[in-house]
């Protein structure tokens, strides 16, 4: 009836309205002072992440008309044709704090997130919880920290750190899989500068308090650094896209397009990158990066734990986890940083079904008071038990050297459920290098020079008694791991579940 249309139009209007005042944000001169310094706004952001056209927002007209949006925005879309959902803190409305309502909509989209089974991404540039909250009565009901913590290896979760996300906000970022800071203007920290200098009297800046020196290199909490908003947005979709959108699914192998580089070849110039020499350090990473498929490889915390590589790459068009010790670095010895950054990456990486390789090149964990000070023991330990009770095809390779317990948190134990595992000519293992422990041992001559000559048998002792599958040519290195996972494609395609939990860490 034409009479409908006159009687709906107030009530449209309204809503219009209502619309347009929410998605104004902090309006013109707010966005255009924020914009002026190269960042997106918390809208141009979720556009910047998800394919064009494909947000939908969720709470909308959540909190007080004055408040657009509540200062976070939030909804569904595309990334790479997936379904994720999606939360940004609107910095230009009350400095992006966390109202009740906007409580209510982080915890919804990390329940929606679990219960849909689809990625979860924040960004992260807000002042922790609303002071005026306390004013306000709100039921009693789950919040958003509890429903992050449920979503740990059940689907993947993605931090981007836009600008100084401090108290509620901040713990966000240790509670998600991947951690991106946007710039030297991103900063964590449980409490910012302000409220440091009233408690405990030290006058420090945002930049040394909790900046990206002090998460991407000293602490761990942070993954990678961009140079702005658009490369860390950038950088999210592309480390997305090695995970499947969640547990109970295997990870997309590259086609189409993607598909670059996927078949066999020989690796010539390892025998020009890789001395055989075990004291003479070089790059694994250029290994790494000849090894796997033509610009996959990525590297996650490049500038923490640096004796280790982590590294997401795609082998034959099939996404995999790299460890690789680093021998640029401490020799590749692995330290407590790296060892605490290995764990972490196996636990996550195997949560979602991505076969793990692992280059071991190192002379132990690291040894010294420092190091046992630190926890090495302890840090040690936890890198081994993830990589033990990893469930995905395990493909270990010993480039040059292996010692003690750096062997075995790099999958060397035999039948330690590795699908292959593999050693270079030359190789030199034990529990500690020879020289070192006849000395040790106060052991005469004629032992000293016994261990000296098993150590220098090289591989071909544990070939012998099937300890390592093969012993190959470095050149044959990527066809043969090519070949493991052709082995390992009924596990690769069946169907999947949810790993275990038990014992599960960030």
């Amino acid at each position: 009836m034409p009479g409908n249309r006159d009687e709906w139009a107030p009530l449209l209007q309204s809503l219009r309205q209502r619309r347009r005042d929410a998605r104004a944000m902090g309006g013109e001169d707010k966005l255009g002072r924020y914009r002026t310094r190269g960042r997106l706004d918390a809208r141009a952001r979720i556009d910047a992440l998800l394919d064009p056209a494909t947000f939908a927002e969720l709470g909308t007209l959540a909190g007080d008309s004055g408040v657009p949006a509540d200062a976070f925005v939030a909804g569904s879309g595309l990334v790479g044709g997936r379904p994720v959902l999606v939360g940004a803190e609107d910095f230009t409305v009350a400095g992006g704090s966390i109202g009740v309502a906007a409580a209510s909509k982080r915890t919804r989209l990390a329940l929606l997130a679990k219960q849909e089974r689809v990625p979860l991404v924040l960004m992260l540039e807000g002042a922790g919880h609303r002071p005026t909250n306390s004013l306000t009565a709100h039921r009693p009901a789950p919040n958003d920290l509890q429903a992050l913590a449920e979503l740990a290896g059940l689907v993947p979760t993605v931090a981007i750190v836009t600008g100084p996300s401090a108290g509620h906000s901040a713990l966000a970022a240790p509670l998600s899989d991947f951690v991106v800071m946007a710039g030297q203007q991103a900063a964590l920290f449980t409490a910012g500068p302000p409220l440091v200098a009233a408690s405990l009297g030290e006058q420090i800046g945002k930049a040394d308090l909790g900046g990206p020196r002090v998460h991407a290199v000293a602490s761990g909490v942070a993954h990678n650094v961009t140079e702005d908003h658009p490369t860390a947005v950038t950088l999210a979709r592309r480390y997305l896209s090695y995970f499947p959108g969640s547990a109970w699914q295997r990870p997309p192998r590259a086609s189409g397009t993607d598909a670059v580089d996927t078949g066999p070849r020989g690796l010539e110039d390892l025998l020009d990158l890789i001395p055989p020499n075990s004291r003479r350090p070089y790059d694994m990473a250029r290994v790494l990066d000849r090894l796997v498929d033509a610009g996959s490889l990525l590297e996650l915390q490049p500038q923490h734990g640096r004796s280790l590589i982590t590294a997401l790459a795609r082998l034959g068009g099939q996404p995999v986890a790299v460890v690789a010790n680093q021998p640029l670095v401490l020799a590749g010895a692995i330290d407590v940083a790296a060892a605490e950054k290995a764990a972490r990456f196996i636990e996550v990486t195997g949560a979602f079904h991505l076969p793990l390789v692992l280059l071991a090149d190192n002379p132990g964990v690291l040894s010294g008071s420092a190091s046992e000070r630190a926890g090495i023991l302890r840090a040690g330990a936890r890198m081994f038990a993830a990589q033990h009770r990893s469930q995905v095809p395990k493909l270990h390779v010993t480039i040059r050297k292996a010692f003690g317990f750096g062997s075995s948190v790099m999958g060397m134990n035999a039948f330690d459920g590795q699908t292959v595992s593999l050693a270079f000519p030359g190789v030199t293992l034990g529990g500690i290098p020879a020289a070192v422990g006849g000395s040790t041992a106060k052991a005469d001559e004629e032992t000293r020079k016994a261990l000296l000559d098993n150590e220098s048998q090289g591989p071909w002792k544990l070939a012998g008694s099937v300890s390592y599958d093969e012993v190959i040519d470095p050149r044959e290195l990527r066809n043969a791991l090519l070949a493991a996972l052709t082995v390992s494609s009924t596990r690769l395609s069946a169907p999947a579940e949810p790993v275990n939990h038990t014992g599960y860490l960030r």
